[in-house]
This record gives C-alpha cells, structure tokens and sequence, in this order.
C-alpha cells in the first residue's frame, strides 16, 4: 500500500442550482521497484480499500467445501445440543466478513444470533507501570521415530474439534499423514507451520526422542533431544530463548533468498560464466543486494573488486562476511544510489567487468529486477568502452497454465452450503475491476501445482549491453493453445542469459509435459495474470484455441503492461 502523503480538494460543480462534487483525489508517494526513482501519484480516496480487498483473497475460505460443511455440522450439532438441555440457542458470531456462520446458526435452529463484524477489538491491555512479563510456557512429548535419519524441521498444524465428541474434525493436516486420504481440500488460508531447528539432530528408528514446544505472545519454537526419564506429556522447567537472528542475514534475506544462495548449480552457473568473462586486468563492478558475486570475482582473480550495496543493513552484513574470509581489504563496498557514484569513489578506475545476478530485495515482480539496467545506464561513463556486462541480456517469458487450485482465489463463489453470496462476489469484482484485474500479481507457483496449456514463448528480450532504449519495447501475437484444457491465466517470468548457453531461469525450471505438473524454480515467485473469462466455476472447459497477447516495457516508467484475450 503506498503511504498517502497529501490530497487534492475535490472539485465543485453548480448545475440548475443544485451543487455535485466529485470524488476526492489523494496523491501518494512510492519507491518505483523497477526504475530506483520516488515517484507521486495521484489517487482516487479509496484505492487503498478497493486494493485492500482486491489483494485479500477475500472468498478463499468460501472455496474451502471441507471448511464449509464441517462449520456447518458443528453448527447444527452445538445448537441441537443447546436444545437438548432445554435451553435457548442464543448465538454470537464474531466474524470480520460474510456473516455466513451466522447464517447457518440460524438455520440450524438457533432462537437468536448476534453478529458482531469486527474491525478493531482490544484483545488485552499492557500495563506500562508493571515489569512485562517474559514467561513462556513449554510442552514436551516422547517420539519414536519410525525411521533413522536426520531431523531438520518441525512440522506442526492444528486440528479443530467441532463438537466435545470429537466426530467431527477440520485438519490442517498434510494430506499424506491422515489415515483416509481424499482429495486434499484447498485450504490456502490456513496453513501449516515449518519450524527449522538450529542444528540436525540424527534420530535412530525407535530409539525415543523427547520434542519440547515453547511458546510465548507472539511466536512458537521447538527443541529436540535425546530421550529422558520425564513423564510423557509433562511440562518442563527447561527454557530454551526464542531464536532471534544476531547475524543480520536473516532480517535481509527471506527463506527463498536462502535457497538461492544455497543452490550449487545455480553458483556454478554464474562460476562458469565469470570464467569466461574475467581477465587478470579486470577491474569488477557488482550489483545486487547481498550477493556473493563479488567473492567469486575476486576468486577468480580480478585485479579490483568493488560491489555497491543501497542499504546500510546489506553493507553492514557484507562487511562482516568479507571480514570472516579475509576480504575485507580485497573488496570495496560502496553505499550510494549508482546516479551519485563519482570517478574517486572507483579510484579513478574505469570498471571493465560490470555483474550482477540480479537481485534486489525491493523487488516483487520478475520484471522488478530490470532495476539492474537502470543502474547499467546511470553508470555509463564510468564504464570502459569495452565493457562486458553479465548477464548479456535478459528475456521475459510467458506460458498458459490450468491451475489444480490457485484459480480459487479469484472465482466467485456463488452459493455456500445453500447461502447466496452473489452480493458478496460482486462487492470482489467492483474492487478488482478497479485496477487488480488488469494486472499480473506474484506467486510462488513450486507451491501451486498447475498444468502447461501452451508452449513457453519468449516475449520481450533487454540488452544490458546497451543503455536502456528510449522507446517502448512491445510484443503482440496470437498463442495457440496446446491441449483441450481451461486456461485460468498467463504465468510470466525472466531468463537471465550470463553467458553463451549459460543461463538462469526465474521461472520454469524443466520443460513443461502437458500430463505432468510445471516444474517451477522455488527460489523466485512468477507473475500470474488472471484470464477473468475463465474463472467463473461453470465456464467451458475448453472453449477457447488460442490466446492474443500484447506486452509491452515503458522505459520511462519501468513498468510492463499486458493485455491477454481468450479466442473460441
């Protein structure tokens, strides 16, 4: 959401006497991702509810049939319950949206129902004037593992019980640990919880372990060890400290950006193209947040390395890995915007190596990371005449998927357990037309299983070679579908091409099989662009043939807009 900074008066109209007034207009302040520039935009007064909504995933929880029905029969069970002991089923319903367990209360046989819609509730007051109190609470349980191995993680979930009986179950459970495995429900809007522990702990096959949960307000954390004589189930007098990040790495870097990072094939690609590229005499510029690039260059015996990092909190965890492998006088790190950089701040050197992965952790969008070619140009004469730049280029992608579940966030919902929603899903689509609609949105789609409708087709391709064209780059064509299938939308990523034949993907990792699912890197998130035609539930399979497409990059705006139609 960007940061409302001011606002325009609205404007005054005098029509046969009688006064109109049009909406108000907000301007906003945001970084652009894609250029590096602080750009002010004027909005109308209520994009931030329409965006709000639009980007909620509103009517997930309705698409959850599982959900649904299991509320509903605890409903019913608890209000004939009531009944039972001669009593008023009086219900309260406090909810934040659709008013729809109250609608099953009441038809379930509750006397009355209060609906309470919640926007801001005080769930406990915090005394300044009493020391805070910084008691955990712990649990711990005796395993027997049913395997040798190692352990990494902690999977946890919850289960909610909707009757005292226990009958009736809603679980987050992974689908391949319930004794009755059916169709695994969509339930994106609860998930489960992976808690990685500090260090792997070998477990032998039923020789027990004891695993101790601890709690506090905020945050849940695991330790796991060798089995003791304490009763199984008991509470512990032992306290592990709630793990909090002292290295700085894990406040810059996300778990995907961890896995990047971690990827051996992925270093050994950019290993192999800066062979290829780097000279004794190179004199090396690297640009991303948080990169090793720069380490490998100097491996690799670059006469001067210097990278540039545009936050204070990059720099600092820099230093200290450059310090740990004694490269603290080998690497120059350089804190300022690329546009202020002056001939001193490079020793007067003209940079012949110019790097990057790219990275950069203000981006959200595969595009974001074109940020690169805005540095690239803003660096020009700095720049030696025989520069080389890796990568070469950059490519933009796209493909048609049918998506197993992810579609759901997006399609209406129509009725719930015999209720009428329809008002609801027209309140979505009134918000989504406001802007959403029309624009790809990022997933992480290793976690959403879909299916390819078309072959990948590259669209757009940015020469980092050269500086950043003043004139608009677009695509248009017409994509034939491949398979009879319904297309939910348009998956979009980059190729990042470092040297011949050398390249990185962003996005479709093995070539896509019309039977088996996408294989997607799970480093990155991809664009999703939403075919809206597609999403109604009793839509045509396989109506359409084919799919027109028009992308187009502004270099004034950094931005790639697209527009996609579906052809019967």
């Amino acid at each position: 959401m960007y940061p409302k900074i001011g606002f325009v008066l609205n404007r005054t109209f005098l029509t046969n006497n009688k006064t109109r007034q049009t909406g108000m207009k907000v301007f906003c302040g945001r970084a652009n991702p894609t250029t590096g520039a602080m750009e002010w935009l004027e909005e109308d007064e209520n994009y931030d509810y329409h965006q709000e909504i639009a980007r909620s995933c509103y009517a997930d929880m309705l698409n959850d049939k599982d959900r649904n029905m299991k509320y509903f029969q605890g409903i019913r069970a608890a209000v004939r319950r009531v009944k039972e002991r001669g009593e008023k089923a009086i219900v309260l319903d406090i909810g934040t949206g659709t008013g729809l367990l109250s609608m099953m209360a009441v038809t379930a046989g509750a006397d009355f129902c209060y609906g309470i819609e919640v926007s801001i509730f005080l769930p406990y007051l915090i005394d300044f004037s009493k020391p805070v109190s910084r008691a955990s609470a712990s649990y711990t349980v005796k395993l027997k593992p049913v395997k040798s191995g190692k352990a990494q993680v902690v999977l946890s979930w919850w289960e909610i019980d909707m009757d005292p009986g226990g009958s009736i179950k809603c679980s987050l459970a992974p689908y391949w640990v319930q004794s009755t495995f059916e169709e695994n429900p969509w339930r994106d809007h609860w998930m489960q919880c992976v808690y990685f522990l500090p260090n792997e702990e070998a477990v032998t096959q039923g020789r027990s372990v004891d695993l101790t949960a601890f709690h506090d307000d905020y945050s849940v954390w695991f330790k796991l060890q060798k089995s003791s004589f304490r009763n199984e189930g008991s509470k512990t007098s032992e306290h592990t400290e709630r793990p909090v990040c002292v290295c700085q790495a894990h406040l810059l870097w996300n778990r995907p950006r961890f896995g990047e990072l971690g990827d051996g094939d992925r270093t050994s690609c950019y290993f192999q193209a800066l062979k290829k590229v780097l000279k004794p005499n190179s004199v090396c510029l690297s640009m991303s947040d948080g990169s090793l690039l720069p380490v490998l260059a100097h491996h690799l015996g670059a006469e001067k390395v210097f990278t540039l990092e545009c936050s204070s909190l990059s720099r600092s965890l820099m230093q200290k890995i450059f310090m740990a492998n004694h490269l603290e006088d080998k690497i120059t790190i350089l804190e300022k915007p690329p546009e202020l950089l002056t001939p001193s701040d490079f020793e007067d050197r003209k940079i012949s190596l110019l790097i990057a992965e790219p990275f950069f952790s203000t981006s959200l969008l595969p595009w974001h990371n074109l940020f690169f070619w805005y540095a690239r140009t803003a660096l020009e004469s700095h720049l030696s005449s025989d520069v080389t730049v890796l990568p070469q280029s950059a490519s933009l992608h796209l493909m048609t998927v049918e998506f197993k579940d992810l579609w759901r966030i997006r399609s209406p919902c129509g009725t719930c357990e015999g209720f009428d929603m329809r008002i609801m899903d027209d309140m979505i689509k009134n918000s989504l037309d406001f802007r959403e609609s029309r624009e790809a949105e990022p997933h992480p789609l290793w976690e959403y299983p879909c299916r390819s409708t078309s072959d990948p087709l590259r669209v757009l391709t940015f020469d980092f070679q050269q500086a950043i064209p003043q004139h608009p780059l677009t695509e248009e064509g017409i994509l034939n579908l491949s398979r009879c299938a319904k297309s939910h939308g348009a998956v979009l990523w980059m190729e990042y091409h470092l040297a011949p034949n050398i390249s990185i993907s962003t996005g479709l990792v093995q070539d896509s099989n019309e039977k088996d699912y996408c294989q997607w890197t799970p480093h990155c998130k991809q664009a999703v662009y939403f075919f809206n035609a597609a999403l109604e539930p009793n839509s045509p399979v396989s109506a359409a043939s084919a799919v027109a497409y028009a992308v187009s990059f502004n270099p004034a705006t950094g931005e790639v807009n697209m527009d996609f139609k579906l052809l019967v």
